[in-house]
């Protein structure tokens, strides 16, 4: 036998580089919403109250689940946040450990809905979560 042709080792290569691209392509990031708060802080005790027992349970916390974190702990591990919070509650959307867009305050149910929504619609993963539930939603 002869050496392969220019043509089959040229589809050999496409066939792989098409193969990567396709698993990469379906690697999900991990979103989070990471909640920073601080003990005595009235607006996380109204969060708390108002949103925590329903938050779970809700589309936004199936595509970024809730973590809290003390603002006067240590930052865990793997996560990069453009600039420590300084007021509480700040509510920092993270895509596998990174900050992509933050929410400082709590400025109410009302409001905060609206505003993580906004948050959310932005990311791929928003879109994806509604397709994978058939239907799309504002």
């Amino acid at each position: 036998m002869g050496q392969p042709s220019v043509k089959r080792v040229f589809s050999a290569w496409l066939f792989a580089l098409f193969g990567v691209i396709g698993m990469a392509s379906t690697a999900q990031a991990e979103l989070r919403l990471a909640m920073f708060e601080q003990a005595g802080c009235a607006y996380c005790i109204m969060w708390h109250n108002e949103i925590g027992p329903i938050y779970p349970k809700t589309p936004e916390a199936a595509v970024a689940p809730l973590m809290t974190i003390d603002l006067r702990g240590p930052l865990p591990e793997g996560l990069s946040i453009k600039s420590k919070p300084v007021f509480t509650p700040t509510f920092v959307l993270l895509r596998d450990g990174v900050e992509i867009d933050r929410l400082e305050g709590y400025p109410g149910e009302d409001f905060f809905w609206g505003l993580i929504g906004k948050m959310l619609r932005e990311q791929p993963e928003w879109e994806q979560s509604l397709i994978e539930k058939g239907g799309v939603e504002g």
